[in-house]
């Protein structure tokens, strides 16, 4: 045996770490394949989980209040002030005397559009008999609140609540909820929901007329 040839040999090649596909050609290896990675990252994901709880809660107070309950609420009114969209400044305090309609809504609420019309109907009706109805708008998007006053023609004085300082104050527990205040300032009584019909409308009017 020629022992040059033998200290000239080249090393064996490395044998391959992949696995032979069964349509591979022989000789041939096919390479291991990487498995996907998550690449979201941890705050966007919790961002979306955020956006779609508050969808899932806006919806649910929606539902809840296409039913409409009453309850009569004893007790002073507590006392506000508010600018309009036009901006005239309203405070409930010079409104003693009169028998007034606050009622809170925003544009994303169905039973909200629901009564829009009929409230802004009787406002017309009743602004010579010293009843003032007032709207606050609450949570929401000033453009679209705006939009929301133009396609209902509302024109009696509506302004947002900013912060939920008032909303707050009343305690409500979401949109539409209407509150009858009598002229000398107190809480007749609380719709809470939509204001199904003129006639239940005209008998929350007549106990706090002047």
């Amino acid at each position: 045996m020629n022992n040059e040839n033998l200290a000239s040999a080249a090393p064996p090649a490395a044998l391959p770490t992949g696995r032979r596909g069964a349509d591979d050609p022989p000789g041939e290896i096919q390479e291991p394949v990487a498995a996907p990675t998550n690449t979201w990252p941890a705050w966007m994901r919790l961002l979306i989980m955020m956006v779609l709880l508050t969808f899932v809660a806006i919806l649910a107070i929606a539902l809840m209040r296409q039913n409409t309950s009453e309850q009569r609420a004893a007790g002073v009114a507590p006392d506000f002030e508010f600018t309009t969209f036009d901006g005239e400044t309203i405070r409930l305090a010079d409104l003693k005397g009169k028998g007034v309609v606050l009622n809170f809504w925003a544009s994303w609420c169905d039973p909200c559009r629901a009564e829009a019309a009929l409230l802004q109907e009787v406002a017309q009706r009743e602004r010579d008999n010293n009843i003032v109805f007032l709207g606050l708008d609450y949570l929401d998007q000033e453009y679209a609140a705006l939009a929301y006053l133009e396609e209902y023609g509302i024109t009696y004085p509506n302004g947002p609540d900013l912060q939920s300082a008032i909303a707050r104050r009343y305690r409500i527990n979401g949109v539409p909820e209407t509150f009858f205040i009598t002229p000398n300032g107190e809480i007749d009584f609380t719709v809470i929901g939509p204001i199904q019909s003129e006639a239940a409308l005209n008998q929350r009017l007549d106990a706090i007329r002047p």
